[in-house]
């Protein structure tokens, strides 16, 4: 595990102010607020070239609200 492990997402709003984020745990699925609610993002197989390195794939997956 690298000092700071990051991911690409894809999928999902086009509004997600980030792509490249910060992951905790490497493999696990991720979960991202964002407007009330939570996007789910899965790892995939993949790998992409991108200005922050060779960084893992994760894919948007759901949605699911916040309880108000």
């Amino acid at each position: 595990m690298t000092e700071t492990d990051k991911a690409l997402l894809e999928g999902g709003p086009q509004e997600l102010p980030e792509r490249i984020v910060e992951i905790s745990t490497p493999g696990e699925d991720l979960k991202i607020e964002f407007r009330n609610g939570y996007e789910h993002f899965r790892p995939t197989r993949r790998e992409a070239d991108t200005a922050q390195g060779r960084l893992p794939v994760y894919e948007w997956w759901e949605r699911t609200e916040m309880a108000s």
